[in-house]
């Protein structure tokens, strides 16, 4: 007969075998997601990574954020962006390697998340369907938009909540709080997370009988101080640096005029059209998230979890709503929920068969069907992930909009200017600062808010008139394309009447870069740009002060 200890040294063995498994298996995930990311360091930016950029590298010379540049995004992300090209360099290769270890960062929290909820299994499929996920094209993965850094402290602050929730150690509860407010400093959306983690702190401490009053009391105060605390100190800084009534109006006052634009059937009807292209790709993953989602009901295991799996997934979607916009890159906040629905239903899956199968059926079934899902999901988008060039990936997402194209305008700029000259676009091309490392001489280095319909709208064209009669800058940039502006019926025109009526005196016209799609750009420079007339309907004229 075989003893108790011999088998419990065995039972050990074994799990410390499917331990070392799923941490190999998370290796070589993090390995091919690190490879197809290498292969794109070189993805032009695009318009939201530029004026992040232009920012961070305004905080690098010593200058606060929303002094000398206008945007709605909190402080935290302008500081991340400033790290990440201080530590790796002020060019889009920097920021995409941040880019790339943040998004690593997320898949091994999600990893630690998906095993303490339901185990390694979970886990494994779990890190799988998120890696897929966030490379997608469709919410444009491989660029480093905000989504990215709101994830990374939040799901950290979640895989706290719950050690904190067993361990009952306050310190640990304090401490989620912190990442779960750092989330909420790098974007707004991610207070989602905050009511996420409080409410199942409180289901937590309420599932305890009898309620010990007083202990959830100072869990609840402890978790929301954490929460604060970020915010407290980067509103302390920001009015230490005499700009915290412009980080204000910029990230709470104007927003709420933008996010009162959309009507709830429009918005409804934009949201069927996003869901569908993002759900395409990857079909079989979110199919099996579906699953999931049912698991909590019919598996045993999976209904232990399901207050946290059912809160994580609402308050997740409700991140991506505000306004009513649902671009592309909002669902990254979505994507852990769906993927940790993924492992659950592989996981739930696997318990069915632990009932009715042999040992192999049980290992190999729910590990066929998780390679099939993750095959199908990366056959599908093969050619984006391993064909196309950075180039073409960013034409093939974003379309016309010139931003391969801005490199090439910026290296014109440097090449024609000093240092200490500045620069104006009129559009949405904050890249060009960026690439340049020119000054803008507006404050508004994106022209979406003055094209809103809102109350703020003429002044805000007549205080970017001013700026740039104000500095006469070495270059002016005008951007013609729709996505750079998104005038309506409703806009303001004033910018433009004056425009007409300034650069004829002013300035001449030195460069015309008309923007073909599926044909290569047309450069003009010099005496052939003032006689070329662009054909295309996204184009871009730079002229220089006479």
């Amino acid at each position: 007969m075989i003893s108790r200890n011999a088998l419990q040294h065995c039972t050990k063995r074994q799990r410390l075998h499917y331990r070392y498994w799923a941490l190999a298996v998370l290796l070589i995930i993090l390995l091919l997601t690190a490879g197809v990311r290498i292969r794109l360091l070189d993805v032009p930016l695009e318009r939201d990574e530029g004026a992040y950029a232009y920012m961070a590298q305004l905080i690098l010379q010593g200058i606060p954020p929303y002094a000398e540049s206008h945007d709605v995004k909190m402080p935290g992300l302008y500081a991340v962006y400033a790290l990440l090209l201080a530590l790796f360099g002020q060019t889009q290769r920097g920021i995409h390697f941040g880019l790339l270890l943040v998004n690593a960062g997320t898949i091994v929290l999600l990893f630690l998340l998906a095993k303490k909820l339901l185990g390694n299994l979970a886990a494994v499929v779990t890190a799988a369907a998120f890696a897929i996920l966030s490379l997608s094209q469709p919410v444009q993965g491989v660029f480093a938009n905000a989504e990215h850094f709101v994830l990374l402290p939040a799901i950290g602050g979640f895989v706290l909540l719950l050690r904190a929730v067993k361990s009952d150690r306050l310190p640990t509860i304090f401490f989620s709080g912190v990442l779960f407010g750092t989330a909420f400093i790098i974007k707004q959306p991610g207070a989602a997370f905050i009511a996420c983690g409080g409410f199942y702190l409180l289901y937590s401490q309420f599932r305890v009988r009898p309620v010990t009053w007083s202990r959830c009391l100072l869990k609840c105060v402890l978790f929301s101080v954490g929460a604060a605390l970020p915010f407290i100190l980067s509103c302390l800084i920001l009015w230490s640096a005499g700009v915290f009534h412009k980080f204000w109006f910029w990230t709470f006052v104007y927003p709420s005029e933008y996010v009162s634009s959309i009507s709830l059937s429009m918005g409804l009807s934009i949201l069927k059209i996003k869901i569908l292209r993002i759900i395409k790709p990857a079909v079989f993953l979110w199919v099996l998230g579906g699953i999931g989602l049912t698991a909590i009901v019919w598996d045993k295991k999976a209904r232990s979890q399901a207050a946290f799996v059912v809160m994580f997934l609402l308050l997740s979607f409700l991140s991506v709503c505000p306004g009513l916009y649902f671009r592309p890159h909002y669902f990254i906040l979505l994507l852990p929920a769906v993927a940790l629905l993924a492992g659950t239903a592989v996981n739930s899956i696997a318990q069915l068969f632990s009932k009715v199968g042999t040992t192999t059926l049980r290992k190999v079934v729910p590990a066929l069907l998780a390679l099939v899902v993750v095959f199908q999901s990366v056959y599908k988008q093969r050619v984006f992930l391993f064909q196309l060039s950075p180039e073409q990936v960013s034409e093939t997402t974003y379309g016309t909009n010139p931003f391969p194209e801005s490199l090439r305008i910026a290296d014109y700029i440097k090449q024609h200017s000093s240092a200490d000259d500045s620069i104006a676009i009129l559009g949405s091309e904050p890249q060009i600062y960026f690439y340049s490392r020119r000054r803008s001489a507006t404050k508004y280095t994106t022209t979406y808010p003055i094209m809103g319909n809102h109350k703020y709208a003429r002044q805000m064209q007549e205080e970017m008139v001013q700026d740039i009669e104000r500095a006469h800058p070495k270059f002016l940039l005008f951007v013609n394309a729709h996505t750079s502006w998104l005038a309506g019926p409703e806009s303001e025109k004033l910018i433009f009447d004056w425009f007409e009526q300034y650069y004829p005196r002013y300035y001449t016209r030195v460069g015309i870069v008309d923007v073909w799609r599926h044909k290569p750009t047309i450069y003009r420079w010099g005496q052939d740009a003032v006689r070329y007339e662009p054909q295309s309907i996204c184009w871009i004229a730079v002229f220089q002060k006479k």
